[in-house]
Formats: C-alpha cells, sequence, structure tokens
C-alpha cells in the first residue's frame, strides 16, 4: 500500500500516525493524572470519614469508660472487693453500683471478685442475682463463677495476667445469653489484683450506629493492635473473646486473613505499628480484601487501643462518564480530519511542485552531467537544497578520482605499521620469556628438594609473566635459614627488583651469621638505601620489600624468625600460632627495627611464610580480599595434610575464592616442617654455599 502512495499520501498518513502517537500517551497521561485526582479525593474522603467516625466512636465509648473507672476506682469497690462476705460494705457497694448502672448506656454493670472467681451482673431486671434458683435481686448472688478450667472464662485470666490496666473486649457471656462490647477495669490494691469491674455496650447497636450505616463503596470496620475484629457489619467475622488470641492474628477472625500475600500482610503491620506510634494519623495503604482491591485507612484510638479502618472500593466511583467521554471523542475526530486536509494542500503547494522540478534536475546529473542545472533561485529551504546539491555533485566528482590512490596509499601504510608492531611484539615476548627463565634459576628449588626432602611445599603465582615475589634457602653445617620476599611493583621492574633483593640478601649472610634473620634484615635494610637512596628517586617509584626469614636449628630444637611485614604461622591442626612482623617494610621512609623471636621446634606442626597477594586477592561475592580471617582457617584445616597436598588445597582454595576476577599481585607461600631429629649437620660443605 506504500507503493501505491505518493508523498501526499505519505504525508498525510505520517501525520495522522503522529497525531495518533501523540494522542496515545497523551490520552494514557490524561487518564493517569484523572485516575490519580479521582484516588487522590477518594482517600482524603476516606481519611476524612476514618477521622469523623473516630470521633464518633471516640465520644460514647470515651464516656463508657471514664465511667467504668470511676465505677472501679471507687473507694465503696475497693472496700467491698477486700471483704467480699462483710455485709455492710456489700449493701453499700450494691447501693452505689445501681447509680453507676443507671448512668451506663446499656443500664448494666458486671464485677468480678478475685479470689473467688464470683462473676456478678446487673441490668436491673427483676430476678437479678441468681435467676436459677429464683432469689430476688436483694439476695446479690453472683450470675457464675469463674473457673480457669472452662475455655469461656479465658478471657478474664488473661486479662488479669497483662500489665494493661484495661481493656475492651467484644465476647458472648453464654451464661447471661448476651453478645456485648464489654469495658474491663482492672481493680488493684498495691500491686495485688482485687477483681474487674465495669460496663458494657450492647453490640447490636453499636454496630448499626457506626458500622452498617456506612455509605455504598465503604466498609468500616474496628480491630486492635493484633488485627482481631472488634467490630464488623458481619457479625460471624467478629474476634469474640479476643484477648485470649495470640499477639498478632492469621486465623478466620483477623483482618490478616482477608488479605492474599504475606507482603500485604506485612504492608497492613507497618501501618497498624505506624498508626498505633502516631495517634491523630492516618494510615493508607492499596491491597486487595478478600481478592477484591481496596484502599484501607488506619486511625489509632489510643483512649480504646482500637483502630478504626476504612476499606474503600475505588470501583464504586467510576473514572469516565459517558456524558461527556463521546461528545470529546467526536470532536477530538472532527479536529483531527480537519488538521489532515489543510495539511495535504499545504504539503502540494508547497513542496510537491518544487520538488518535481527539482527531480528533473537531479536525473540529469544522475545521467553523469554534473554541471549545474538545479532551480536555485528560491530562498527558502529547497532553494538552499538546490545549491547544496549542485556543491556536492561537484565533489563526489572529484572524490571519486582521489579516493582510489588515497586507499592504496593507506592500505601499504598500514600493512607497514602492523609489519613493524609485530616484530616489536615478538622481541618483547622473548625479552620476557627470557627474564622468566632468569629469575626461575635464583629459585631454590633444587636445594630445598636436596635438603628437606618433603619437608617443604612452595605455591608460587607471578601475577604476569615474572615477577616481584621469590623465596630464598641456605643451609649450613648446624641449621638451614627459609625465607620469602615481596619487592615492589609487578613484572618486569619487580623481576629487576628481585634480582637487587637477592644480592642485598647474599651479602648480608656473607657479613653476618644465618642463624641471625634480625641482623641480615638490618643490613638488607641498610644496604638498600645507600644503594637506592629515597632523595634521589622520584616519590611515584617504589623500592620497599616485604621480607620474612627463618633460621631452623634441628639440634637445638628451636628455630628464629625475624620479618618485615611478613608473619610466621605454625599450625598443628587444633591451634594456631603467629609471629608477628615489624609493621615497616625494608626500605620504608623510617627505618624499622627488627628483633629475633624463637619458638620450639614440634614435629606435628607446620610452619608458614607468605606474602600479601594471597591476602590480598579478591574474590568471593563482593569481590572483597580473601583474608586473614580465611587464610588462617585454611591453615589450620591443612596443617595435617603432606605439604604437597596442602599446597595443591591452598591454590585450588584461592582459584575457588578468585573466580572469574584477575589475580591482583604476585603470590608466594612456602611452607615447611621441621624434625628436631634431623637436620642438615652432616651436610657437605658445598650446603653451605648460597642458593
Amino acid at each position: 500500500m506504500a507503493a501505491l502512495l505518493g508523498l501526499r499520501g505519505k504525508s498525510v498518513v505520517t501525520l495522522l500516525f503522529a497525531c495518533l502517537l501523540a494522542l496515545l500517551p497523551a490520552a494514557l497521561i490524561g487518564w493517569k493524572a484523572v485516575d490519580e485526582v479521582r484516588r487522590h479525593f477518594a482517600s482524603a474522603y476516606a481519611e476524612q470519614y476514618t477521622l469523623l467516625q473516630m470521633q464518633r466512636i471516640m465520644a460514647p465509648l470515651s464516656r463508657e469508660l471514664a465511667l467504668s473507672r470511676r465505677f472501679a476506682d471507687s473507694i465503696v469497690t475497693r472496700e467491698w472487693l477486700r471483704a467480699p462476705d462483710d455485709p455492710e460494705r456489700r449493701e453499700r457497694f450494691f447501693r452505689e453500683a445501681e447509680g453507676y448502672r443507671q448512668q451506663f448506656t446499656s443500664g448494666a454493670f458486671f464485677i468480678v471478685e478475685h479470689a473467688s472467681g464470683d462473676y456478678y451482673f446487673s441490668d436491673g431486671a427483676v430476678g437479678d442475682g441468681d435467676a436459677s434458683n429464683g432469689q430476688g435481686p436483694r439476695e446479690r448472688r453472683p450470675a457464675y463463677r469463674l473457673s480457669p478450667q472452662r475455655e469461656e472464662d479465658a478471657w478474664y485470666f488473661a486479662t488479669m495476667a497483662s500489665r494493661a490496666t484495661h481493656n475492651i473486649n467484644v465476647n458472648v457471656d453464654r451464661a447471661l445469653d448476651r453478645t456485648m462490647i464489654w469495658l474491663n477495669i482492672k481493680v488493684m490494691d498495691a500491686g495485688e489484683p482485687l477483681g474487674l469491674a465495669g460496663g458494657s455496650i450492647d453490640l447490636s447497636d453499636f454496630l448499626d450506629r457506626f458500622i452498617r450505616s456506612a455509605p455504598a463503596g465503604i466498609t468500616p470496620m474496628i480491630i486492635d493492635s493484633r488485627g482481631a475484629l472488634q467490630a464488623h457489619a458481619d457479625p460471624e467475622r467478629i474476634a469474640l473473646s479476643s484477648v485470649n488470641l495470640s499477639q498478632t492474628l492469621d486465623g478466620d477472625h483477623g483482618l490478616y486473613a482477608m488479605l492474599e500475600t504475606p507482603a500485604q500482610r506485612e504492608a497492613l503491620r507497618a501501618a497498624i505499628q505506624q498508626t498505633t506510634r502516631r495517634p491523630g494519623e492516618i494510615a493508607t495503604l492499596e491491597t486487595s480484601l478478600e481478592g477484591e482491591p481496596r484502599l484501607l485507612t488506619l486511625g489509632y484510638i489510643p483512649e480504646l487501643r482500637w483502630l478504626l479502618v476504612t476499606a474503600l472500593d475505588l470501583s464504586a466511583y467510576p473514572l469516565l462518564d459517558s456524558r461527556w467521554f463521546w461528545p470529546m471523542v467526536a470532536a477530538l475526530g472532527l479536529i483531527l480530519a480537519t488538521l489532515m486536509g489543510a495539511f495535504a494542500y499545504a504539503t502540494h503547494r508547497l513542496i510537491l511542485r518544487p520538488l518535481r522540478r527539482l527531480t528533473l534536475s537531479a536525473q540529469a546529473i544522475a545521467g553523469g552531467d554534473y554541471s549545474p542545472r538545479l532551480p536555485t533561485g528560491r530562498d527558502d529551504e529547497i532553494g538552499t537544497l538546490s545549491q547544496a546539491f549542485s556543491r556536492m555533485a561537484n565533489q563526489v566528482e572529484r572524490y571519486t578520482r582521489d579516493l582510489e590512490g588515497q586507499v592504496r596509499e593507506r592500505t601499504r601504510d598500514l600493512e607497514a605499521a602492523h609489519a613493524e608492531m609485530a616484530a616489536a611484539h615478538q622481541q618483547l615476548g622473548d625479552s620476557i620469556q627470557y627474564a622468566s627463565i632468569i629469575q626461575r634459576a635464583i629459585l631454590p628449588d633444587n636445594q630445598l628438594e636436596r635438603h628437606l626432602a618433603h619437608h617443604y611445599g612452595v605455591l608460587w603465582k607471578p601475577r604476569d609473566t615474572v615477577g616481584g615475589d621469590f623465596y630464598v634457602f641456605r643451609a649450613t653445617g648446624h641449621g638451614y635459614l627459609l625465607g620469602v620476599v615481596d619487592c615492589a611493583g609487578h613484572g618486569v621492574p619487580g623481576a629487576m627488583m628481585t634480582m637487587l633483593a637477592r644480592a642485598l640478601i647474599d651479602q648480608a649472610i656473607a657479613r653476618h651469621s644465618a642463624d641471625d634473620p634480625a641482623a641480615l634484615l638490618t643490613e638488607i635494610d641498610h644496604r638498600g638505601r645507600e644503594l637506592l637512596p629515597a632523595e634521589r628517586l622520584p616519590s611515584s617509584i617504589a623500592t620497599n620489600m616485604d621480607l620474612g626469614l627463618v633460621w631452623v636449628d634441628p639440634r637445638r630444637e628451636r628455630l628464629t624468625y625475624a620479618g618485615a611485614k611478613i608473619d610466621l604461622y605454625a599450625s598443628d591442626g587444633e591451634s594456631l600460632t603467629r609471629l608477628p612482623a615489624n609493621k615497616r617494610a625494608i626500605g620504608h621512609r623510617r627505618p624499622g627495627h627488627y628483633v629475633n623471636q624463637t619458638l620450639a621446634i614440634d614435629a606435628d606442626h607446620s610452619y608458614y611464610l607468605c606474602s600479601d597477594g594471597f591476602l590480598d586477592q579478591a574474590g568471593g561475592s563482593h569481590g572483597f580480599g580473601f583474608g586473614n580471617p580465611r587464610f588462617e582457617a585454611l591453615l589450620k584445616d591443612q596443617a595435617k595434610r603432606p605439604l604437597a597436598e596442602q599446597m595443591r588445597a591452598f591454590e585450588a582454595a584461592l582459584s575457588a575464592y578468585q573466580g572469574e576476577l584477575p589475580q591482583r599481585d604476585d603470590i608466594t607461600l612456602l611452607a615447611f616442617r621441621a624434625e628436631p631429629a634431623a637436620g642438615p649437620a652432616s651436610h657437605s660443605p658445598t650446603d653451605a654455599q648460597p642458593d
């Protein structure tokens, strides 16, 4: 169809689509705006309704609660409850209680004598007392006696066991055949319970006045802080004797049970906590109540410890009204049709006719005629296009002649540069490989194998082909020296530093005895500062090194250790000992003070020296370093195994932790076991030569 349409038709269709595309988001935005306005006013209406109902509920219930408090706190009430068998106090109490009964809205009061559990109820009816035996009201008999063994009496014992001074409980008293809202006030004497007293409100009258009279689309209800329904249009949903329920409700009688998902229940729990902490504020949340979308508003009545919940059905308030919707659609259609017609005429008049002339001139240029034949006299965009097209034709003709020659010349230059780069890369790779061979030559693997056999293990992993880490070994007639060195830098610079460090170590051993690691560290630090004075080097160049040296004396069954930022670890699989190194590296701007530390040799222990590359390797789910705690736990776990197996286990653990992250630093781990009865004491004189 697009092929049959000309520019005019395509322009009109394009404008139509543009208008529709503009109208759709505008309609959606407008719909959303109207809906948000509706939700805003609905939420405000629900909040105001909740506040109004709270005030309406508060007034009568507060009056009844205050009256119940006065009744329970009366001196006459307390005196009788202290001595319930005293006839004079009993008669005085019931005379005063009759006055309170007439003031209660329901015309009834109750009181429980805690010591006996006797429950008294009076509503002024003839035969008030024990109606079962026909005795009159003057007998003042209890209606029944409460027992902790009866489930229906559990509300009383739960109330007396709580810390609250009062509660409001919706309950069916089956003995009295009444469903009431009971206002329970505890009567205490010096911290000891005397009983429970208060008034009541008829539940049916309360529901008719505050719950069932709600307008359409609104469902009010009352819950306590645990979600138990205290008032609802459906009496079957009310949690009778809710004082006995658990702290939070998810059962048949809780508001939580009317919600569908745990997330909605958690949101309701948060709203309840918010309103109870801030009385006077209204909490609002959107949720599903028994599968239907509802807007809930919650307000807390602290005097009653109740929450008024208003469930608003937003679907009861339609978003669109047909009285104005369809006329608006017709007006939009008329405006769109008028716009399409005007746009089609303007397109033909201002664009199509000039483009026809431009097309004829362009066809001539396409035939190879690059002379300017386009109409360039207009002062609008089409005239500018014609002039630009003429200039383009001249440039295309010139570029066509020059382009092929330039491509051939650039190709030759790129081939020559590529050949030079390949030769340089090959030369650099050969040099680094040669440096790796030289660096490996200074490692004492053969000497370690000859003197310690299977009593040592090494994990050496340069970050690059060459690195700044290496390890040393020196045997004498009465012991041997082991060490790990971590020079500043990586790659070729680090490898060059290892050569200098090896020379400094050999010179220090020549000047001092190998059995004094602290003296060796001091000598290495002194000679290094002479060779690489800090004041003559740029501040960006680091020449320091971490170094740990251990002298093992098998005959005396002890080892001597000194270190600069490399600690010595010893473990038998059950315990772990760490000999800390000096915190300053060799070559630090402030000279360090190195001291020897001795440790008795134990054949059951493995001993470890490790550079910081192992500890600092990033990995895990958060990319943190391997760290000392994880490393020390790994040492204890592996200490009893053969050293070769230990090295494989260390490498596997590090690889698993590292994952896909790159190696951050050079890594060296040297482990050994010192047998007290063995040692290099019988070695030939060649064993004393540097390794």
